[in-house]
């Protein structure tokens, strides 16, 4: 579905900026008149992570002429696996200090915006006003929901993604969309309470490759909005799949619309982490006294801090490429939060193995 330029082109490019982007001036539909569309917008991103790194790198070369970036957190050295707006010298440093540098250096002419602020309900719409669209890079649904009521607020087009382990959807959300354009919401796909337990990518992982291919998605979707160029992600939802290879498309309507798409957990839903019993500290250790083997499926970084007394260490990916290395008939698996014990627990649940997980994982038990 096409819908109409969302920014009024400015006027001509200067010279340098006109050779930097000569590529996009050659593109069918594209050409110089969206350059200057391009030129003339303004893109809000939430977040200098994962998502938002790739997002900031591609609009500022995109040649996008004002970008906001919101984001309060300061760079960590296990960030740089995703986070490639980042550098080991920016360790310490605001984020948004590294987006400032990396747009310069790409495009001169495109203005940064920083705010280091948390966004939350109370200053959302302050900080999205003015935006022409605005791009989701956080990382929690609670923040999410957060960036989509404001949006709606706003009347904003808010270009979604959300990435977690080898999986992530892609969308447009647009709740004042033009005429003849459906309006959807956040709440359309995610109803309020449905994606509250949702891991976090702390707890099982990120594919740092896939957050450049999402990031890059985003900002073509901003791109298109921005310039009216093919068919925005409006009413439809892309799921990428990295470890197949492969992107599928979900039709996505109104939550009041009888033809309503449920919504598509960003897990495979084959997976049923929640099917293995779950046990208390006292009950692990009830059931190791009667034989049961407690199995800790962290990493060795993790585990060199300490384990339980008695534990036998199998690293999740270890367990899942050889699972016949448990030779038991009982098991408790613990790790960090109890994501990962339930992945493990459900695959030794399929060869026979009687095996539960320690509820909320070695985390809830710490002290």
């Amino acid at each position: 579905m096409t819908v109409p330029p969302l920014v009024a082109a400015t006027g001509p490019l200067s010279d340098r900026e006109r050779e930097r982007t000569a590529r996009h001036a050659v593109l069918a539909g594209l050409g110089d008149q969206g350059q200057r569309r391009l030129a003339a917008s303004h893109v809000a991103v939430v977040g200098a992570g994962g998502l938002g790194s790739p997002v900031i790198l591609a609009l500022a070369a995109a040649g996008v002429g004002t970008i906001t970036v919101i984001d309060d957190d300061e760079v960590e050295y296990a960030n740089l696996q995703r986070q490639v707006i980042h550098r080991v010298d920016d360790v310490g440093s605001p984020k948004v200090a590294s987006a400032v540098r990396a747009a310069a250096a790409l495009s001169p002419e495109t203005r940064i915006e920083t705010r280091r602020e948390r966004l939350d309900a109370a200053n959302a719409s302050r900080l999205l006003a003015g935006s022409d669209l605005v791009i989701d890079g956080t990382d929690t649904f609670e923040t999410r929901t957060v960036v989509a009521a404001a949006c709606a607020s706003l009347g904003l087009p808010l270009v979604w993604g959300v990435i977690q382990e080898f999986h992530a959807q892609v969308t447009v959300f647009w709740t004042a969309p033009p005429e003849g354009v459906p309006a959807i919401g956040l709440d359309d796909l995610y109803p309020a309470g449905s994606a509250d337990d949702l891991p976090t990518c702390a707890e099982v992982g990120v594919l740092g490759s896939l957050c450049m291919t999402v990031g890059g998605m985003l900002a073509t979707e901003a791109i298109k909005l921005i310039t009216g160029v093919g068919e925005p992600l409006l009413g439809r939802l892309v799921v990428v799949d990295a470890l197949t290879g492969t992107q599928s498309e979900v039709p996505l309507r109104a939550a009041s619309s009888a033809l309503s798409q449920a919504p598509v957990p960003p897990t495979p839903p084959e997976r049923t982490w929640t099917a293995a019993p779950e046990v208390d500290l006292e009950q692990l250790r009830a059931q190791q006294s009667a034989g049961a083997v407690v199995l800790d499926v962290r990493e060795p970084h993790e585990t060199a801090t300490g384990v339980l007394p008695g534990s036998v260490v199998l690293p999740l990916g270890e367990l899942l490429a050889a699972p016949d290395r448990v030779d038991a008939e009982r098991v408790v698996v613990v790790c960090a939060h109890g994501i990962r014990a339930h992945r493990a627990a459900d695959v030794l649940r399929g060869r026979g193995v009687a095996a539960s997980v320690l509820a909320g994982g070695l985390a809830r038990w710490q002290s």
